[in-house]
């Protein structure tokens, strides 16, 4: 059943056209000015068949995607990953190592739910718009941008179509 979701998976560029990922893309830079931390959307239709059919699940895919974003490169290790696997459904975050201890699995698990409601509504574009507004919440709560600081944008802003 799985193998058949990753054959026949949802238009990721339906769901989200130009325009939308556009309007990501601003969301983003807008929530980096507010923080120095980086957000990094990226939007999967499927895994390949030799992947699914190998076990490889919606998490260690969107490490894998947060390794070759290089959104563990980042100089205060504070990026995140907001991961978007259509075929399995699944939403998965990934934050870099300046996060740990400071933000719970909960917190991020609330930002999957609100954006899993907005989804199930049918709005991927306000879905994700809302997960990038409350994961800036988070950013800014432990990586606020000083008065002095100089925004210097590390990862690009638009939006990543796997």
């Amino acid at each position: 059943m799985r193998l058949l979701k990753h054959l026949f998976p949802p238009s990721a560029k339906r769901l989200f056209p130009g325009e939308s990922l556009q309007r990501i893309a601003q969301a983003i830079a807008e929530s980096e000015r507010l923080h120095t931390g980086e957000i990094c959307f990226a939007v999967e239709p499927a895994l390949h068949p030799r992947a699914v059919l190998g076990g490889r699940d919606a998490r260690s895919r969107a490490h894998e995607v947060f390794a070759q974003l290089r959104v563990w490169d980042t100089q205060a290790n504070n990026g995140v990953l907001l991961y978007l696997l259509l075929a399995d459904h699944r939403i998965e975050i990934v934050a870099d190592r300046g996060f740990q201890g400071l933000v719970s699995d909960e917190q991020w698990r609330g930002v999957c739910q609100l954006i899993e409601e907005r989804l199930r509504a049918g709005e991927p574009e306000a879905a994700v718009l809302g997960g990038v507004q409350a994961l800036s919440g988070l950013v800014v709560e432990h990586f606020p941008r000083g008065d002095g600081d100089h925004d210097v944008n590390e990862l690009q802003d638009l939006p990543y179509v796997l």
